[in-house]
């Protein structure tokens, strides 16, 4: 795919800075993950794009990533096969680098070497909302939140009992079930909401013949108890349990092809905490403890049948949070935070701690004027203090006209196995990085049509990336290379993107939606060596999404997606390129009665031939089938 074939795309793209639709009601849209309270999307200064629960069923979408991948400044890789290895990145930033947060737990895997979390087992069967912050947030977030933030939110408790189900079948032996409920019942308020998912996937290895097979059930709950009016107690849960099958480099070629490998993760997130709300609402209080807890196990039958690769990551937070409004026109936000996370490989076991404190300031100084600013500290065990600054403004005019800018910085701790493993350093500093934007969106047509655009700037320092040891530096006193044969974690990158955003959603009809985005990112490598000036790898300069859904009179929805992606390259030295690409999709649904509805979608419909990481498989055409219950 050309680069003027993408650039002539943008006129029709399209995708609400915001949302990721023109909402049905008149009521303002609130967003939680630019400050970590609630907020008037009108108030928020920063990117952000949200995706409610009517667009994951009406895009069918089973993978959250697939999603994501529609979203501006988002790039997805995956590995081959469903529930293998999937890395997002926000507007350039390294996949290790996005912050995951599932109903306010991080959960971002101390045990993996970059810290990052693994989207390829992330599914939609209990999501509510996904909030995505593209930018450095680090003032109410923390460590990780250096590229952006993916916020999930599962399903709330419901006033009244409701129930939904889906189940579908479809290509490779797929099958996908799900069922949640959720109601109240005096001070008493709880979901649950349980999935299932079996397939026989396609071969990770792209010349591969032998699929590689996917399995997860997991589980999602919430239980809420309000003692009093304003105090209350919330409970939140989430496990997955998870087994993908693999490709590795067999003897004796040791070129990537079929295996009988295969891993099996478990995961589980918890939250408890407490609320309470003083002064008419003005004072609110949060106290939680939160736990993420990851075990991963990679299997070689051939070299017997105990686990060749085991990892071990738990980390746990302790938290306070106030937010208090002393005038209409003013609000404080603040914080004080204690982490506690450890790893075990089989060969090392580590542990750290950071404590935190932020604070942030929102003024409303006019009605269509807000403006936010904050300070965080972090104090780590390992590598000291760090203070991180903030600040946006969002000027919403009468006019439908949405000015909005932002400075953001963030910052990444060192992770675990980058300082204690047999190639760690103590001595590393945090990765930093800072981003600016500017952005304005214009609603018209009586709010049926939306226009933004964007610029963004985004700088990475100190970045850690692991680098070989010559003989030299392996006999030189002080040097890190000493009694490091096979290389360490250093310092060593820099990095740069800035690019445009450009959005739009058009609803000109009640039946008809009409929403995509376009994303220009210009990256580039400013480490100083070989690799100075290349683009960095896996980042393609330009994406772009199409979503277009019609409902007939009769009830019949139909709807598609087109999502075009340009070259890039699969390492840092720019050598091997991964050609661009353009995929689409089909959906259908048609409603029985006011609870019942059948729908259908082919995935890839031209059955297009393309990789997002040289050497792994992508899915050709495929169909699926199923039915959808609702009880209310």
């Amino acid at each position: 795919m050309t680069k003027f074939f993408l650039l002539l795309s943008a006129a029709l793209i399209a995708s609400p800075a915001y949302a990721q639709d023109i909402p049905d009601s008149d009521a303002p849209e609130l967003v939680v993950t630019a400050t970590r309270v609630a907020q008037p999307a009108s108030e928020v200064g920063q990117a952000v794009t949200v995706i409610d629960r009517a667009e994951i069923e009406r895009r069918q979408t089973v993978v959250v990533s697939d999603l994501l991948a529609t979203t501006p400044g988002v790039t997805v890789t995956r590995n081959g096969t469903l529930g293998a290895l999937t890395g997002v990145r926000i507007r350039g930033a390294e996949s290790d680098q996005t912050l995951v947060v599932i109903d306010g737990v991080r959960v971002n895997d101390p045990s993996s070497t970059g810290g990052g979390f693994d989207f390829g087992n992330l599914l939609s069967s209990s999501v509510e909302r996904i909030e995505v912050l593209r930018g450095p947030n680090s003032v109410p977030w923390g460590s990780q939140a250096i590229g952006g933030v993916v916020n999930i939110i599962t399903a709330a408790p419901t006033e009244g009992v409701q129930a939904r189900a889906n189940a579908e079948y479809g290509y490779a032996d797929s099958v996908f079930a799900s069922a949640g409920v959720s109601g109240a019942k005096g001070p008493v308020s709880g979901s649950l909401t349980g999935g299932y998912l079996k397939t026989d996937g396609i071969s990770s290895a792209a010349d591969g013949t032998e699929r590689d097979g996917y399995r997860q059930y997991g589980a999602t709950g919430r239980l809420g108890v309000e003692f009093t009016p304003g105090i209350g107690l919330d409970l939140r849960g989430y496990f997955a349990d998870s087994r993908v099958e693999l490709d590795g480099f067999p003897a004796p070629t040791y070129e990537f092809a079929d295996t009988a490998d295969y891993s099996k993760t478990q995961e589980l997130y918890g939250y408890a905490g407490l609320h309470a709300n003083f002064a008419d609402g003005r004072f609110n209080n949060r106290v939680a403890f939160t736990i993420a807890d990851i075990n991963r196990d990679n299997y070689e039958p051939a070299f017997g049948a105990d686990p060749s690769f085991i990892g071990r990551g738990r980390s746990e937070r302790y938290e306070y949070q106030g937010d208090f409004r002393p005038l209409d026109q003013v609000r404080v936000v603040a914080g004080v935070e204690r982490e506690n996370s450890r790893f075990n490989d089989g060969f090392t076991y580590a542990d750290t701690g950071i404590t935190s404190v932020y604070g942030q300031l929102i003024v409303k100084p006019l009605d269509i004027l807000t403006l936010t600013g904050g300070v965080r500290n972090d104090d780590h065990e390992d590598f000291g203090n760090h203070t991180t600054f903030g600040a946006n403004a969002a000027l919403a005019l009468r006019t439908g006209t949405t000015v909005r800018a932002s400075y953001g910085e963030g910052f990444k701790a060192p992770t675990l196995y980058q300082l204690f493993s047999d190639y760690g350093n103590r001595d590393l500093d945090p990765e930093t990085a800072r981003n600016f934007d500017v952005g304005v969106e214009q609603a018209f047509l009586d709010n049926r049509a939306r226009v933004g655009v964007t610029y963004f700037n985004r700088r990475t320092r100190n970045q850690i990336d692991f680098r070989d040891c010559s003989p030299a530096e392996q006999a030189t006193i002080g040097s890190i290379c000493v009694d490091r044969p096979f290389g360490v974690y250093n310092n060593v990158a820099r990095a740069e993107a800035d690019g445009v955003e450009f959005t739009l959603a058009l609803r000109p009809v009640d039946a008809l939606t009409l929403t995509a985005n376009y994303s220009y990112i210009h990256t580039e490598n400013r480490s100083i060596g070989a690799n100075y000036g290349n683009e960095l790898a896996r980042r393609p300069q330009q994406t772009a999404s199409v979503n277009a859904d019609y409902r007939f009179p009769f009830g019949l929805s139909i709807g598609g997606t087109v999502t075009m992606v340009d070259d890039s390259f699969n390492d840092a030295a720019n050598t091997t390129r991964i050609d661009g690409y353009a995929i689409g999709g089909v959906r259908a649904e048609f409603p029985i009665g006011e609870r019942f509805a059948i729908y259908g979608r082919v995935d890839n419909v031209t059955d297009a031939s393309y990789q997002t990481v040289t050497g792994y498989g992508t899915y050709g055409r495929a169909a699926y089938g199923g039915v959808r219950l609702r009880l209310k």
